[in-house]
């Protein structure tokens, strides 16, 4: 199945996507079921999670926004796979309020760590909405794209503070409020009971070429999404992707 999310906003999940393609395949030799139980935390508006259950899988969707899971009903049914869908208010602190405990055979949590207070935690509970051998994908903000993308666009001093901040923030007017390295992720991932599968650095170089270049020139795009899977494993370039995406699998 080709990437969801063509064209331009591919550049944001094509690496993520195929890793998670290939992971629900795994899973589903694995358990013998041709149906999963998927776990979105913090899915939103369903950009992963529509394309997972158009793949046939059956996801749950928590998020704290109901715009959001509003805007995912709308986009599920548009999908045709509304009775695959389920979106509940709740956030990855309260998970097991709104969600069974140990029910799920694959657990999304893109994009939760940065906005969350204790982001041990908030893994912690991932993990325990797993089943025994079930896959964790998770994606965060990485520290080095924003360091090297203040230093591009002439903030030094701004990303020189991101370097020593305990949160990884440039300044007061940052948005993202918490920002990881692999290390950092691959522990606390590792301290949750996963097994850590693969770490790959996504937006390596997406954030940083002109957006003029790859819709006008043409093959562009098709290159850069190319050259970004090529060096989305590659440790050398961890520390400088915009995000950086942990896939591994709770023990048994």
């Amino acid at each position: 199945m080709s990437d969801p999310q063509r064209p331009r906003a591919s550049l944001r999940t094509a690496v993520v996507w195929d890793v998670l393609e290939d992971a629900l395949d795994r899973r589903v030799k694995a358990t013998g079921k041709d149906s999963l139980d998927v776990l979105d935390t913090g899915g939103g508006t369903g950009n992963f999670a529509v394309p997972v259950a158009r793949l046939g899988h059956r996801v749950t969707v928590v998020d704290p926004s109901p715009n959001a899971l509003f805007a995912l009903e709308r986009r599920a049914a548009e999908a045709g796979v509304a009775d695959r869908v389920q979106g509940v208010q709740g956030d990855v602190h309260g998970l097991f309020d709104v969600v069974e405990r140990g029910g799920y055979d694959v657990v999304l949590c893109h994009g939760v760590l940065e906005y969350v207070d204790d982001p041990a935690e908030g893994v912690r509970n991932a993990v325990a909405a797993l089943r025994p051998g079930g896959a964790l994908s998770l994606l965060a903000a990485g520290l080095g794209g924003a360091v090297l993308a203040r230093a591009l666009a002439g903030h030094f001093t701004e990303a020189r503070h991101a370097l020593t901040d305990p949160t990884g923030r440039w300044g007061e007017g940052d948005p993202v409020p918490r920002r990881f390295t692999a290390e950092q992720l691959t522990e606390v991932v590792a301290a949750a009971g996963v097994e850590v599968g693969a770490v790959h650095g996504v937006r390596v170089f997406a954030d940083l070429v002109p957006g003029v270049l790859v819709d006008t020139e043409p093959g562009a795009l098709d290159a850069l999404l190319r050259l970004e899977a090529a060096a989305a494993e590659l440790p050398a370039f961890h520390a400088v992707a915009t995000q950086l995406h942990v896939l591994g699998e709770k023990r048994g």
